[in-house]
């Protein structure tokens, strides 16, 4: 099976991946982050560099989808080859960020790869906040993340938002901002209990 993790910048996305693939012994897959050669120079001049992140991350989000289909095991992705697409280009597009021409290259690439591209068995979304998401961005103190604008944040919450309502594949929303997984164990069991339900027809039995 193939599960997968989307929320906005800090929804901790990374943190659930590791917790659910630790619990049902699921292969993780994380977004490839620390060995980006580009987000260094995109939070410092987005309008340069978008188009060159964004080819990147459809390059390794559509090597890790084919790689995923072949593969005998459950894999949990942390981001997925559709947020790239619906989500973080034609917010730069929208933003100036990204000119009409390259964000018309990047699109046809992207439908000539649907094509070749299933939905995933379930799709979990982190819904949250902005202030939700700065604390968090904050919290883990990547350096290159100190200069993330805010009104590129709301852009992508809002894209986010309009691209999991009309989604139409397996489904599961998470608050990310009541939900405290990482250090609760009970709103974990919940994720885990819907997880269940949604998979495996399991309902967890309530007194």
């Amino acid at each position: 099976m193939h599960i997968a993790i989307a929320g906005n910048i800090g929804s901790g996305k990374t943190t659930l991946t590791k917790m659910l693939a630790k619990h049902y012994g699921w292969t993780p897959r994380f977004e490839p982050v620390d060995n980006n050669p580009y987000l260094d120079d995109f939070y410092e001049d987005m309008e340069r560099w978008s188009f060159n992140l964004q080819i990147y991350f459809l390059n390794k989000r559509f090597k890790e989808v084919v790689e995923i289909s072949k593969s005998q095991d459950t894999i949990i992705q942390d981001r997925t080859i559709f947020e790239d697409a619906r989500i973080f280009a034609p917010n730069l597009h929208e933003m100036g960020m990204m000119s009409h021409r390259d964000f018309d290259n990047y699109s046809a690439l992207f439908d000539l790869m649907m094509s070749l591209v299933k939905l995933p068995d379930l799709m979990i979304y982190i819904r949250s906040t902005i202030p939700n998401l700065v604390a968090q961005i904050q919290k883990r103190g990547r350096e290159f993340e100190k200069s993330i604008r805010i009104d590129y944040l709301q852009g992508l919450a809002k894209r986010y938002e309009d691209w999991i309502e009309q989604y139409d594949g397996q489904l599961i929303i998470v608050d990310g901002d009541k939900m405290k997984f990482e250090n609760n164990t009970q709103d974990f069991q919940l994720i885990t209990d819907m997880i269940d339900a949604k998979l495996y027809g399991l309902f967890p039995f309530e007194e």
